[in-house]
């Protein structure tokens, strides 16, 4: 995630765009206008100061765009070619990569088949600048907010103590903080899903659990799966609370949940990673898992490991048996942690009910 440097503007809607002229702007520098059709607005814009706009995706009259370039604006074409906004200025809500009856027909399904093909270099441009436009707009989502990570396998089904479990830890972790997971199925469907449920609500969080068991998988059908999670999102009729899901289209067959509120999905997986694991500033709980959360665990080991003090945020490891038996990733991380400012912050429990406990401790400094 890249750290903003002055003030960015953007203008989405031709309204605004005629609102700000009108108003007197002189210099659009800091002005990011994203997809509009400006085949009528060259005249006034080449009035003013171009130096250090951004035109994104936008249509314009023959000539313009070069005389824009030529008065020192960046201008980018649209890149007619990707199922997705390459310029878009929000994260994504549920219902936006959901967007069909079938799932082979929706937003989400589309932009997984479109990046196996990579057929050219508008293709990869249309990913890099997505991808940037997602973290710049994750950026603006977290902030002031304290995230509190939630990790775990996406293998859990629905229907199981695992799942549960999960879902009870998001639900905890809610009261106090915003829940942050990998926006996928298993535990972090489970985890957003608890975030999501209303503070206190364990019978709705009950009913919710029980109806998700009828559809306990993805597979072998997305749709239904999603659509059931749909019906319990519609019966929270709005009460629900936020949560973020940072998905990828390079686990494209691990369809992204609709529980988490606000997604950043993207094309690529090792910034998605490194944001996540970044934008966790109350700490990690790690629910058991394999390879991709013992990889996390560890990743987030080395960010403590060279961390000031300031920086620190707690980890938590949920499941003493399988961290120390099935999958002994705890005497290796204790190891590392040992004489270092990280290891007070390192903690390995039980029970979800414990983990909740340890991270709301560590934000009154216990």
């Amino acid at each position: 995630m890249k750290h903003s440097r002055g003030r960015v503007l953007d203008v989405t809607t031709l309204a605004d765009l005629d609102r700000r002229l009108a108003a007197g702007a002189r210099s659009l520098a800091g002005w990011r206008v994203l997809g509009l059709d400006l085949t009528e607005r060259g005249p006034a814009l080449l009035e003013r100061s171009l130096a250090q706009s951004l035109f994104l995706g936008c249509e314009f009259a023959d000539g313009d765009d070069d005389a824009a370039r030529r008065a020192g604006a960046v201008v980018l074409p649209d890149l007619p070619g990707s199922p997705v906004d390459p310029y878009r200025s929000t994260l994504y809500s549920p219902g936006e990569l959901y967007d069909a009856p079938r799932y082979a027909d929706s937003t989400d399904a589309r932009a997984y088949a479109w990046s196996r093909r990579r057929n050219g270099p508008e293709d990869t441009l249309a990913m890099a600048l997505h991808d940037h436009h997602v973290d710049e707009a994750l950026e603006t989502w977290v902030a002031g907010r304290s995230l509190v990570g939630v990790m775990g396998g996406h293998a859990v089904q629905r229907g199981t103590p695992d799942y549960a479990d999960a879902a009870r830890l998001g639900h905890g972790l809610a009261d106090g903080f915003t829940v942050a997971t990998g926006g996928g199925p298993g535990a972090m469907e489970a985890a957003n899903l608890g975030a999501f449920v209303p503070g206190g609500r364990h019978d709705l969080l009950t009913a919710a659990l029980a109806r998700l068991a009828e559809v306990p998988s993805f597979t072998p059908d997305v749709g239904a799966w999603a659509g059931a999670g749909l019906e319990v999102v519609a019966e929270v009729d709005g009460a629900g609370r936020d949560s973020l899901g940072i998905p990828t289209w390079h686990y494209g067959h691990e369809p992204p949940n609709v529980f988490a509120t606000a997604i950043a999905k993207f094309f690529r997986n090792a910034p998605r990673e490194a944001v996540l694991l970044e934008i966790c500033n109350a700490g990690i709980v790690f629910l058991p898992g394999a390879g991709g959360t013992v990889q996390e665990v560890f990743q987030d080991a080395c960010e403590n490991y060279y961390a000031d003090e300031t920086s620190l945020a707690p980890m938590v490891l949920v499941g003493r048996r399988h961290w120390t038996e099935e999958l002994p990733a705890w005497p290796l991380l204790k190891a590392l942690a040992r004489g270092r400012a990280m290891e007070p912050h390192v903690h390995l429990v039980d029970s979800v009910e414990e983990a909740v406990d340890v991270v709301a401790l560590s934000r009154r400094g216990g």
